[in-house]
């Protein structure tokens, strides 16, 4: 009977050591599958990175390329006039513009969207060189 209980430990510590093996490997298999994997999908990212780059750096060249052709088409005059209004936040009167708001009160000279708010009685200012609601300082 001691034979038998003997055989079927070593039975058992084989089995043990065949499962034990099996799991090893399929441990090993398993690994190299992702390693795999993962090389493969940083691969792709890397792709798909680079294309998306390229496609959105075109989308934007076609995008802006007819917007600086247009502005470079415009009047120097034109061009002036309108950096003056869009890059300042506010505009003083000069003998040139606005000769009627030089120390007055009531001028505003904010730029709002491109447009010069003159003052709250005259947005637009006055077309005399003198105004009717001019006040000093």
């Amino acid at each position: 009977m001691e034979d038998w209980s003997k055989n079927f430990f070593e039975v058992m510590e084989t089995a043990v050591l065949e499962v034990e093996n099996f799991f090893n490997e399929m441990a090993e298999e398993i690994s190299e599958v992702f390693d795999e994997w993962g090389k493969l999908s940083e691969e792709i990212t890397e792709e798909i990175q680079i294309n998306i780059i390229a496609e959105i750096d075109e989308y934007l060249n076609d995008l802006i390329d007819p917007i600086i052709e247009v502005y470079l088409d415009f009047d120097v005059e034109t061009q002036e006039e309108d950096i003056d209004y869009y890059f300042v936040d506010h505009v003083e009167p000069t003998v040139e513009k606005h000769p009627a708001c030089r120390g007055c009160t009531h001028y505003h000279g904010q730029v709002y969207g491109g447009n010069l708010l003159v003052c709250g009685m005259h947005p637009y200012g006055v077309e005399d060189e003198s105004c009717p609601d001019w006040e000093s300082y």
